[in-house]
C-alpha cells in the first residue's frame, strides 16, 4: 500500500498528474482542486494516495490532503458513486463544503457535479449524513438548517461569494439566531454579511 508519494511534477493533465520519485513517474488520477494546488512542472510535491486494485486494473489516485483521501474512501462505499464520479465531486467541492452539504441534505449542491444525478446525490446525502460530522449553524450552538430554507440558501449565496465554509455557517447561523425561523434570505444574507465583517 502506497500512503503518499513526495516527488518532483512531471505533468498533469484534465484528471491526473505524473510525479518523478526517485527515477519512477507514477501516474496518479486527482482532482481538478488537487491538480490546481500542485504548482507547476519541475516543482516539489508529496500527495497522499489511494490504491485502487481490481480485477483488471491497479490506479493510483493522489489527494492533495488526507481529509480529500478520506472522503474520497467514504464517496466510493456508496453504491453508483465510482472513484470517476468520486473525483467529479471532489473537483468541485472542497472536503468540508462537502461535509457541510452532506450535513445540511443539500443534494442540489453534489449534483452539480459532472455525472451525479438528483438520485445519486440524494444518495450520498442519505448514507454518508452519519459521517458528515454534524456540522450546525453557528459554530455547533444553531440546528443543522434543512435543505430549501432560506438560511440554508444564505449558506449557500455566501459560498457563492468566496466565504469559506465554516465562515458563511457561522455568520448565517448568527443572523438566524437574532432574526428567527420567519427571517427572509434578503435579510439573513444582509446580516450575515454584517456580522461577518466583523
Amino acid at each position: 500500500m502506497i500512503a503518499h508519494l513526495k516527488g518532483i511534477l512531471v505533468s498533469t493533465s484534465s484528471d491526473s498528474a505524473v510525479i518523478d520519485v526517485n527515477g519512477v513517474g507514477y501516474l496518479v488520477g486527482a482532482s481538478a482542486k488537487t491538480l490546481d494546488k500542485l504548482g507547476i512542472t519541475g516543482d516539489p510535491v508529496t500527495i497522499h494516495t489511494e490504491m485502487l486494485v481490481a480485477e483488471d486494473f491497479i490506479r493510483l489516485m493522489g489527494f492533495a490532503t488526507a481529509d480529500e483521501r478520506d472522503w474520497f474512501k467514504l464517496l466510493t462505499h456508496v453504491q453508483g458513486v465510482g472513484a470517476k464520479v468520486a473525483l467529479a465531486i471532489l473537483s468541485i467541492l472542497a472536503p468540508e463544503e462537502l461535509r457541510t452539504a452532506v450535513a445540511r441534505a443539500d443534494s442540489a449542491m453534489i449534483a452539480r457535479a459532472n455525472g451525479v444525478g438528483p438520485k445519486l446525490a440524494q444518495r450520498i446525502v442519505n448514507e454518508l449524513k452519519d459521517k458528515a460530522g454534524g456540522m450546525a449553524l453557528g459554530g455547533g450552538t444553531g440546528a443543522p438548517v434543512p435543505a430549501g430554507s432560506a438560511a440554508s440558501d444564505a449558506v449557500s449565496a455566501l459560498l457563492n461569494l468566496g466565504f469559506r465554509p465554516a465562515e458563511a455557517s457561522n455568520a448565517v447561523g448568527a443572523a438566524n439566531d437574532e432574526l428567527g425561523a420567519g427571517a427572509t434570505l434578503d435579510a439573513l444574507v444582509r446580516l450575515a454579511l454584517r456580522k461577518a465583517a466583523k
